[in-house]
């Protein structure tokens, strides 16, 4: 790759933008990762069943599902900028919540808070995410894309981070030291104790969003060249969206994959517990060295790009991902739970790469296609309770990992077959340019 062609990657004259918007990445990743905690947390304080838990992420991605097309609308009418900022505004809330949610001591306060803070970060994946794919040269959307999500694996480590040092007390009463604290009457406040662990953590993230929000609220955004690649039609059109099979097909495989995502990571402690003995500290640190493998693979897939086709490489990852989850499905144990850590590695370039191939070609369709792509988001909220009620009706934590495998499947479907970018505007000369490879 020649030197001037490596600078088209990003718009020259707007790293800075590009850096303020690629933190954001590191931001949201910190509550959907913290959500992996707080579900044995929350087990534990609430004395929840795993499906009861797996609501956790019902709420959580329900408010993506239903805020994803709203921030488009509002983004398509007020700009990239507005919608960042509403985003924070409200993921910032949300984080808040969690104190009174706390003090209340009730399983659905927090799940409303939680509710707030994926409204929050719907608007801010709908819009950094297009924001990115179209900052730059289109042929190096995936590429771009990818390293700016190279740096939400960061978060989500650190989100594990701050969950097991700040929020697992490593207190892990058997049912004789529960019978015990019952018979003294020091139970109730054992499990206040523990719902009071969770508010800390997210009173800080708050706080350093609203620092964000500022920040963001002064940075120059390129709107008006950006948003229409040239056109001057910048509204897009629902109905013109299912003319595009390869979008389509995108939104399904996002659905997919994050439902495969979200059910590994949401589960990989109660995994490790199970099936390799260990303590809820122990466990996440072993979640915290599969997203440490995540971001590894980010980083290095990013660099792969630069000399193989992404949706080839997709699709190699997916296969890779289908082999190492049936070992989790039929091998539990050390071979299976290290298959599942290390199946994060392989499913790291999973979401920027369907995003971007969703949306290519899409032209002044781009921010309604990407609130679509970013509602398939939903598969978390399906997907993960699906699992806990496969675990809680099969006393098994592993065949509940047969939903990820069913999901690779499709995603290697969608990376080798039906990635190929096709509808009204691709035949077009202005979109030819957009769609090339």
């Amino acid at each position: 790759m020649n030197v001037n062609k490596s600078t088209k990657l990003i718009t020259p004259g707007y790293i800075l933008t590009f850096i303020l918007v690629t933190s954001l990445f590191f931001l949201w990743a910190l509550p959907n990762n913290l959500n992996d905690i707080l579900i044995p947390q929350f087990m534990k304080s609430f004395e929840l069943s795993r499906l009861q838990a797996g609501l956790v992420q019902s709420a959580f991605y329900l408010g993506y599902f239903l805020l994803a097309m709203p921030a488009a609308l509002i983004m398509d009418r007020f700009g990239y900028k507005a919608g960042l900022l509403v985003g924070l505004l409200l993921f910032a809330s949300g984080c808040f919540l969690f104190w009174p949610a706390a003090l209340g001591g009730k399983y659905g306060f927090f799940l409303g808070a939680l509710f707030v803070i994926a409204a929050g970060l719907a608007f801010l994946e709908t819009g950094s995410n297009s924001f990115i794919a179209i900052l730059g040269d289109p042929d190096k959307s995936e590429q771009r894309l990818n390293l700016a999500q190279s740096f939400n694996p960061l978060g989500s480590m650190t989100g594990v981070l701050i969950g097991t040092v700040f929020i697992f007390s490593g207190k892990e009463p058997s049912t004789a030291d529960i019978d015990t604290m019952k018979s003294l009457g020091t139970y109730n406040q054992y499990l206040h104790d523990e719902i009071m662990r969770v508010g800390p953590p997210y009173i800080v993230i708050g706080s350093i969003l609203l620092v964000m929000a500022f920040l963001i609220w002064r940075a120059k955004f390129p709107e008006p060249s950006v948003k229409s690649h040239g056109s001057s039609k910048s509204t897009g059109s629902f109905s013109e969206l299912v003319k595009y099979p390869h979008f389509l097909k995108g939104v399904i495989a996002q659905f997919f994959y994050v439902g495969a995502q979200v059910g590994t990571w949401s589960f990989l402690i109660q995994y490790t517990k199970d099936y390799m003995n260990k303590s809820e500290k122990e466990a996440g640190v072993y979640l915290t060295i599969s997203l440490l493998a995540f971001g590894i693979g980010r980083f290095a897939s990013t660099a792969m790009m630069k000399r193989f086709e992404p949706k080839k490489l997709m699709g190699l990852y997916s296969c890779i991902n289908i082999g190492m989850v049936a070992l989790a499905v039929f091998a539990p144990g050390i071979i299976g739970g290290w298959a599942l850590i290390l199946s994060s590695f392989f499913m790291s370039l999973m979401f920027p790469t369907i995003f971007a191939l969703g949306v290519k070609g899409l032209g002044p369709n781009t921010k309604i296609g990407a609130s679509g792509i970013i509602m398939a988001i939903i598969g978390g909220a399906i997907w993960t309770p699906l699992m806990g009620y496969i675990s809680d009706q099969s006393h098994s934590m592993a065949l509940a990992m047969i939903v990820p495998l069913i999901s690779y499947i499709y995603v290697a479907y969608y990376a080798l077959f039906g990635s190929t970018p096709s509808g009204p505007l691709y035949d077009s000369t202005d979109e030819k340019v957009i769609v090339a490879h």
